[in-house]
């Protein structure tokens, strides 16, 4: 098992810390990393998509997952897939849908693996009928702090402490899921553009039979009447009917172009980062006028409507050499009004973001510290050197925590712990039973230094 130290950050690249590296590529390396950690304890990393610090561990030591990466086994007629932690999103998607399958949930990026995906418990743009990704997990293999690996199942409590518990009760090594079946790898697309916020989330809320995959871009520096104006996109997967002739011979093809190494080199930064008030303001107006007031049946690639970040490889870099804070939170229907006050805030201070995406969220998840409740999310991203944005999320953290709802712990980098109880109801409970699970503190992040986890 090779060894290295590393300066590590989130994909906003804020905060880099210094930790030791290790590179398992066996089920006993994990366990003899795990054991052998020193004081500082370790943690799980997979990509690094994770935008803050969950998955890293000043002083101590990370255990890069991504050499774990077989796919074990695969039921082409159920659906049904074991695979290492370590595999991506990507790599599924490949192997999977030429056989008709799909991933049941989707996230904003498919360069994200199965471990990183359970310990983030992450959502996509169909939660509202799929719930997030635990939700789809048969059984996973989990290393504990004593060095046991134990075969873990929904309906308990270390499942439910594990899906969204950021890596803090164990290594995951393994997983079964259950996959979607779909007809074509196309996506049949409709998208409205709204004139601001209230018909935006009017469109939103009313769903649509028709539409498994549902979210809205909201402009954010737009003001006064046009305040919250966007464009809402739904979507649902192409049956092979809806393929033109010559598609049809090949409706499962999947050729995405691959995503390069985060180590290679980007396009030249720019001071203060690529979108400044102005510029924001100027793109988002541009790419309000582009959307299209009503266009049905559009088919659209997979990777096109699900992840148009991952076309764009280094859009985490580009927004300015101090990284960028990526800000997300849910409220419940009847805390609307928070919603739509923070947007105002947010309007009036014309904060330069490109990306802010407004989605619906369903029932909530059985993970203890899973994000997705009922009602509504809103993510965006923000430069992290923008003037006094420190106090101004602390306030809108406060804002949110009063409204019932709670802020996403994996993209979280600067949320403070008094807010974090008030957000997360059975946060006693997960961390006693890390405290019964782990009581020398095996497992432990840069996060849960922070939020005393």
């Amino acid at each position: 098992m090779s060894v290295d130290t590393v300066s590590l950050t989130g994909w906003g690249r804020t905060a880099p810390t210094t930790a030791l590296r290790f590179h398992p590529r066996s089920y006993e390396e994990a366990v003899a990393a795990v054991r052998g950690c020193g004081p500082r304890g370790s943690i799980a990393r997979g990509l690094g998509r994770a935008h803050g610090d969950a998955a890293q561990n000043a002083g101590g030591s990370v255990l890069d997952m991504t050499g774990l990466d077989r796919i074990r086994t695969i039921d082409a007629a159920a659906g049904r897939v074991t695979c290492d932690a370590g595999v991506s999103l990507h790599r599924l998607l490949e192997v999977l849908l030429p056989l008709g399958w799909f991933l049941p949930v989707t996230p904003g990026s498919r360069y994200i693996t199965v471990g990183g995906a359970i310990a983030s418990d992450v959502h996509g743009h169909n939660h509202r009928t799929a719930g997030s990704f635990s939700r789809h997990v048969a059984e996973f293999e989990l290393l504990t702090a004593d060095g046991q690996i134990r075969t873990v199942h929904p309906g308990t409590p270390l499942f439910d402490a594990t899906a969204g518990g950021l890596g803090l009760t164990g290594v995951i090594l393994s997983a079964r899921l259950r996959f979607h079946p779909v007809e074509t790898s196309l996506m049949s697309v409709d998208t409205e553009r709204a004139l601001d916020l209230d018909d935006l989330m009017t469109r939103l809320a009313a769903g649509s039979r028709r539409h498994r995959y549902a979210s809205a871009w909201v402009d954010l520096t737009a003001r006064g009447g046009s305040t919250g104006r966007g464009a809402l996109i739904r979507g649902e997967h192409a049956s092979l009917q809806m393929l033109p002739a010559y598609a049809r011979r090949t409706p499962l093809s999947f050729r995405p172009t691959p995503l390069p190494p985060a180590h290679s080199s980007a396009p030249g930064l720019m001071p203060g980062g690529l979108l400044g008030r102005v510029s924001a303001a100027a793109f988002n107006e541009l790419r309000h006028r582009r959307a299209p007031r009503s266009r049905t049946g559009e088919l659209q690639r997979i990777s096109t409507f699900f992840r148009p970040l991952d076309t764009a490889p280094h859009t985490h870099r580009i927004r300015g050499r101090g990284g960028f804070v990526h800000y997300e939170f849910t409220v419940g229907d009847r805390r609307a009004e928070t919603l739509r006050r923070i947007v105002g805030q947010l309007s009036q201070r014309r904060c330069p973001t490109s990306l802010a995406v407004l989605k619906r969220f369903g029932p909530g998840d059985p993970g203890w510290l899973s994000f997705a409740e009922p009602g509504w999310s809103l993510a965006l991203d923000l430069p992290a050197a923008l003037p006094g944005l420190g106090r101004f999320l602390d306030r809108l953290d406060e804002e949110v925590a009063a409204a019932g709802g709670r802020v996403c712990l994996t993209a979280d980098s600067r949320l403070r712990p008094d807010t974090l109880a008030a957000m997360y109801p059975r946060l006693g409970e997960f961390r006693q039973l890390r405290a019964e699970l782990d009581p020398r503190g095996a497992f432990r992040s840069d996060l849960s230094r922070r939020l005393s986890l």
